[in-house]
């Protein structure tokens, strides 16, 4: 698990690294430095830098946190991105509902996918 200093959460999970700007919000992301420093690190996860992957290996790590968490989905990229195929937000989805124990927070500045998206999506009450 990634224990996280941000204030309102526990931990982080990161089944998508990567993102693309979208708004003058975008300008200075954390997440983008971030990733360049841990692709110079050498974490697999962000050999491609900041561009948009899935990560399979990285579904299930919820499942192991025993313990409850306050669980930030995707600090490191934006769920509801382009680059994300349906099909696998639909398993990060799956994912969430099964680990019902964690209370998972999504956020996304691409409002109009998440709305597209949104009613095809069975949403956990822990989500």
């Amino acid at each position: 698990m990634a224990h996280s200093s941000i204030e309102w959460t526990n931990a982080t999970w990161n089944p998508v690294t990567g993102c693309s700007k979208v708004s003058p919000g975008c300008k200075h992301c954390y997440a983008e430095r971030m990733a360049k420093r841990l692709r110079a690190m050498g974490q697999p996860n962000y050999a491609a830098g900041f561009v948009v992957r899935c990560h399979d290996s990285m579904l299930e790590l919820p499942l192991g946190w025993k313990k409850p968490q306050m669980v930030f989905v995707n600090s490191m990229s934006d769920l509801f991105h382009e680059a994300v195929p349906d099909r696998f937000i639909e398993r990060v989805f799956a994912i969430m509902r099964t680990a019902s124990w964690h209370t998972f927070q999504v956020l996304t500045k691409r409002a109009e996918r998440l709305e597209g998206l949104g009613r095809q999506i069975d949403w956990p009450p822990n989500v």
